[in-house]
């Protein structure tokens, strides 16, 4: 019994130590740090860690702090060296305020709720909206909606959604030449607002690699009255009115995730690449979302931080031409420039949103992403 206590004490001294080697203090490291609002997990130990992703290990490491998604505002974080780097939280009363999350959820609340991806096959093949109530060109709550294909039974309860992009790829034949794009699903349905941005580069051609999945808007919910061939659902609530050519599909129940717990990927797919951004013209930076290349299939899940690298420029070496031309030498590949981090929050099949966690560059389509060391 005493040598399996000494076997497990060692385990977990092995496991601290490995833990404090990973995640270790910047030199420049405070000697406390008082919790504000409007901080995030990532915030606060970007402050202190070289490795701000690993912070669930370095505290879960230290039964002080017994989970660090419940920090506070107010509550003050000191550290020390006496056996390695540690931390130790001051405990108060928490009369006010949540507890910090490790990204700011309500600025996701859009991508979380509202969006989902899936396979161009079951946009084509899912139920949809042939009429309304009166024959109305639009519908509203309170309204029936007709809907053929429709399988279920009365009482049920209906996602509408509305397709609104389509993520592609880039072109498996020559990826350093592809053009990375994701653009519009040219649809009978009537399209929503995308906020993904629009790509033209090379030769203007849109999405020469593979569909990687259509994205859908859930515009409203409704309730399944009467079945048949068309059913008859009373709509429920909507945020835009609802049109002939909308999709049914089933109400998401799944909660979105309340805990992230940054962490490397086990490996990156070699095409694993930023493949759109939202709501911007030519470029992102911290704290915006950014649509990945790679999604549950690859082995992501929610939580997986990947660095963000900018590929080299290829130039010519002149100088070693020996010529007074301008673009004439060998032709030289600059390396890779690192931009920043970026955390899967929401895993599709073949597609992840990701939120840029930080950045030292601006982010833009066709950025590799690599591992996070």
């Amino acid at each position: 019994m005493i040598r399996k206590i000494l076997v497990l004490l060692t385990g977990m001294l092995v496991t601290v130590a490995v833990y404090a080697a990973g995640a270790q203090l910047r030199p420049n490291h405070p000697d406390s740090y008082t919790v504000r609002r409007g901080d995030t997990l990532w915030d606060i130990s970007a402050r202190f860690l070289s490795k701000p992703w690993l912070w669930p290990e370095i505290w879960q490491a230290n039964p002080q702090v017994r989970n660090p998604h419940l920090i506070y505002p107010g509550d003050v974080l000191n550290l020390s060296f006496i056996h390695g780097p540690e931390l130790t939280l001051q405990p108060r009363v928490h009369a006010e305020g949540e507890a910090v999350p490790a990204i700011p959820l309500s600025e996701l609340k859009m991508f979380l709720k509202d969006m989902r991806v899936v396979d161009a096959n079951a946009v084509r093949t899912a139920p949809y909206v042939v009429g309304l109530e009166e024959d109305r060109l639009r519908a509203t709550v309170g309204q029936n909606i007709y809907v053929r294909g429709l399988q279920g039974e009365p009482g049920q309860r209906w996602a509408i959604v509305r397709p609104s992009h389509i993520f592609r790829g880039f072109d498996q034949g020559n990826p350093e030449q592809a053009d990375l794009v994701s653009h519009h699903l040219d649809s009978n349905a009537a399209m929503v607002h995308a906020p993904w941005r629009e790509n033209s580069r090379h030769d203007g051609h849109y999405g020469r690699g593979e569909d990687l999945g259509v994205e859908v808007s859930v515009i409203g919910t409704a309730e399944t009255l009467r079945m048949g061939d068309p059913a008859t659902l009373l709509l429920l609530d909507a945020t835009k009115e609802i049109r002939s050519g909308d999709r049914i599909m089933p109400v998401d129940n799944t909660p979105y995730d309340a805990y992230y717990y940054p962490h490397p990927p086990k490996s990156v797919p070699h095409d694993a690449r930023v493949i759109g951004f939202a709501d911007a013209m030519d470029a992102v930076g911290s704290r915006q979302v950014v649509a990945l290349s790679i999604g549950a299939k690859d082995g992501v899940d929610n939580g997986q931080t990947y660095s963000i690298f900018e590929p080299g420029e290829t130039i010519h070496d002149d100088v070693a031409s020996n010529s007074w031309d301008r673009g004439v030498g060998e032709r030289v590949k600059l390396p890779d420039e690192y931009v920043g981090h970026v955390m899967v929050f929401r895993t599709f099949d073949r597609v992840s949103y990701g939120l840029v966690m930080d950045s030292l560059r601006p982010v833009h389509i066709g950025n590799r992403l690599r591992m996070p060391e």
